[in-house]
């Protein structure tokens, strides 16, 4: 095999690495589970959430934001749509719509809304680790409000 096909087979192997690693942090959603969504994040990430403040900085912080979705949410699922990712050797990022759902604790079924997310990867000893996400809503700019009832 010639260095562009060993390129080209190792891009595709860290895509699929990467893809994984998203479904686990729809699965530890889904699951609850703080511990699974742990293994996803670098220790230095940093976040721009929907929510104050401008920046989470660390993986303590941004379990946190988790952690109060699964407040919010007894049984929360998270959908991916339209996932878009650029890999190379050390970095990779993606972008894709997301949606958490779930029932809230009065037993009121929602949809959620959709956001549109963006996901930075660096391969860290050999593991593809999210170094920086964000999260994010199309505003109004006559209200100054989100928009979140936009579909994909």
């Amino acid at each position: 095999m010639n260095s562009i096909e060993e390129m080209s087979a190792q891009r595709e192997l860290d895509e699929s690495a990467i893809r994984r690693q998203i479904e686990q942090i729809v699965d530890g959603i889904r699951a609850r589970d703080l511990d699974v969504l742990q293994q996803v994040y670098a220790t230095d990430v940093v976040s721009f959430d929907v929510e104050p403040p401008l920046q989470h900085v660390g993986v303590e912080a941004k379990l946190a934001n988790w952690a109060k979705v699964f407040t919010f949410l007894a049984d929360p699922a998270y959908e991916v749509r339209d996932l878009r990712l650029a890999v190379d050797t050390e970095i990779a990022f993606g972008h894709c719509f997301g949606r958490v759902s779930g029932t809230l604790p009065d037993g009121t079924a929602t949809d959620g809304m959709w956001v549109r997310a963006t996901f930075c990867f660096r391969k860290v000893d050999g593991r593809w680790l999210v170094v920086h996400d964000q999260a994010s809503v199309p505003f109004d700019i006559r209200s100054g409000r989100g928009v979140t009832d936009l579909e994909p």
